[in-house]
């Protein structure tokens, strides 16, 4: 996991060969001009938007994540996220199987932490990576970008 601001992300753009285009859209992107929904930027990047209000976090615990396929590039465009993290391999509670249609796959366990994240701040999750995003004990509305990279070779 990798917690940063938007303003040195070309300091990530060596760790995947699809990094440097996914930064690079999101600097040349009006990033609260783009309506809400999903759009392919190029092959193997996908961009979603989400404009909502947060959950608790006993309702994103509920989903906590991780990913085979694809590594997470999640930016707070506006507002304050609180995210839940835990390594997967420290993870016992798998819940469910795993669904490669929409690449996730869900643990019972409690995350060791939470950080927040608010404008311009990002998280990239990789596949060791289970996450419980969009936490806002407030209940107020987090505006974000998650880029879908996937995982080549």
């Amino acid at each position: 996991m990798i917690i940063e601001h938007l303003s040195n992300a070309s300091k990530y753009a060596c760790i995947h060969p699809l990094f440097a285009k996914a930064f690079e859209y999101i600097n040349n992107t009006d990033l609260n001009a783009v309506e809400v929904g999903k759009y392919d930027i190029a092959e193997g990047l996908k961009a979603i938007y989400s404009d909502k209000n947060g959950v608790s976090a006993a309702e994103s615990d509920a989903k906590f994540e991780c990913h085979n396929e694809h590594i997470d590039i999640q930016v707070c465009i506006r507002g304050k996220e609180t995210i839940g993290w835990k390594p997967r391999n420290t993870c016992t509670e798998q819940k469910g199987e795993y669904n490669p249609e929409k690449d996730v796959l869900f643990y019972a366990d409690a995350p060791d932490m939470y950080f927040q994240l608010t404008n311009q701040q990002f998280v990239i999750f990789f596949p060791e990576d289970v996450h419980s995003p969009m936490i806002n004990v407030d209940n107020e509305p987090i505006r974000k970008l998650v880029i879908k990279v996937k995982i080549i070779g």
